[in-house]
């Protein structure tokens, strides 16, 4: 879907077995070798559609590249198995609205049936919500902000625009990679030829200005060293909140307290997601607690098979680690699920991350 020159034009941002409990730190971005200058987000919006998202993904497989995918909901919905190849292909989803409007003409009720409606129909296809969110031609306004913000979803807009939605030639796209720094976002679009001809020569001059492409962080809206896909530098985690994973069994659902996050009331209750993986071995931190005193117990399933289990010693919260824990690549489904509950306890989950 073409973007609008006047909306483009107004709206540029310048944006265990382990039972020994490990305190929660901040997730940091390390130094990678081979990018000392840093990260930048590549980000293409509109898709999937068919020949355009295949065309991209080749190029930026070729390239070397992972980029963040704006999806509109209703392409996803009409193109699951696309959506699955870019997953696949080790790039990372974001929600871009159902219908593409401008959704500052929208009312908030509006604005949230296109947000949640996205959301829905991308975990549905991927077992993962996306958690990041960019409006339709970077329209936005402070209620969109926070019917955003109430769905959990951080809004992304550039710091560099490509203009490839406005006839911008093959050399033109490549030259605006000249102006991403350590941090910044670049705005393209998978439909149009001559991006895709670009791609090979952002890759040469991220190349030479010593910076590489990155995932967006759901924190801070800005480029950031990947997750554990392609790489994974030491320091750098992924983490997926309890309530964002795909709820299974007769009593799971979610909680309030002692933080947000999902009960599992019962054996066989779980929940899942599916992540993918260019490295075979990480660690897997979880938190969680039990309702009482006494030992709760989670397993970890990764693509069927149990990888370990997480124990819970009380009703305080703890974070719990299964340190090198190997696994299949690509994409991977991952289970946390109860097999051993005797009635008396139950496990709260709050969240998982993967180092």
């Amino acid at each position: 879907m073409l973007k609008s020159t006047l909306l483009k034009g107004g709206i540029m941002l310048t944006l265990f077995s382990s039972l020994l409990a490990i305190p929660v730190s901040p997730i940091v971005q390390a130094a990678d070798a081979n990018c000392p200058n840093g990260y930048v987000a590549l980000t293409f919006d509109d898709g999937p559609s068919p020949g355009n998202t295949t065309n991209l993904l080749n190029a930026l497989k070729q390239a070397g590249l992972r980029a963040t995918l704006f999806n509109i909901g209703r392409n996803a919905q009409n193109h699951p198995a696309l959506v699955r190849d870019q997953v696949a292909a080790g790039m990372w989803i974001g929600n871009h609205s159902f219908t593409h409007p401008n959704m500052t003409s929208m009312n908030s009720a509006q604005m949230a049936s296109e947000i949640t409606q996205t959301q829905q129909t991308i975990q549905s296809i991927t077992g993962s919500a996306p958690k990041l969110f960019r409006p339709p031609y970077g329209a936005t306004n402070g209620t969109l902000r926070s019917v955003i913000s109430q769905n959990g979803l951080t809004e992304v807009l550039w710091n560099v625009d490509s203009l490839d939605w406005n006839g911008a030639s093959t050399a033109q796209i490549a030259a605006a990679a000249n102006r991403l720094q350590n941090g910044d976002v670049m705005l393209l679009h998978e439909q149009f030829q001559n991006t895709i001809r670009a791609i090979p020569q952002i890759a040469q001059n991220l190349k030479n200005r010593g910076l590489c492409a990155g995932m967006i962080s759901p924190a801070t809206g800005r480029a950031v060293a990947p997750d554990g896909g392609s790489s994974n530098p030491p320091g750098t985690a992924t983490r997926i909140e309890a309530e964002q994973m795909t709820k299974s069994g007769t009593y799971a659902s979610n909680i309030s307290s002692p933080f947000s996050g999902v009960a599992l009331y019962a054996n066989g209750d779980s929940v899942k997601f599916t992540q993918y993986f260019g490295l075979g071995t990480h660690n897997f931190s979880l938190r969680g607690a039990s309702n009482n005193a006494n030992m709760a117990r989670v397993d970890l399933r990764i693509g069927g098979q149990l990888k370990g289990t997480f124990y819970f010693g009380g009703s305080s919260p703890a974070v719990y680690t299964l340190n090198n824990v190997s696994h299949g690549t690509g994409n991977q489904e991952i289970e946390l699920i109860v097999t051993a509950d005797n009635g008396t306890w139950d496990a709260y989950l709050d969240y998982m991350e993967i180092h």
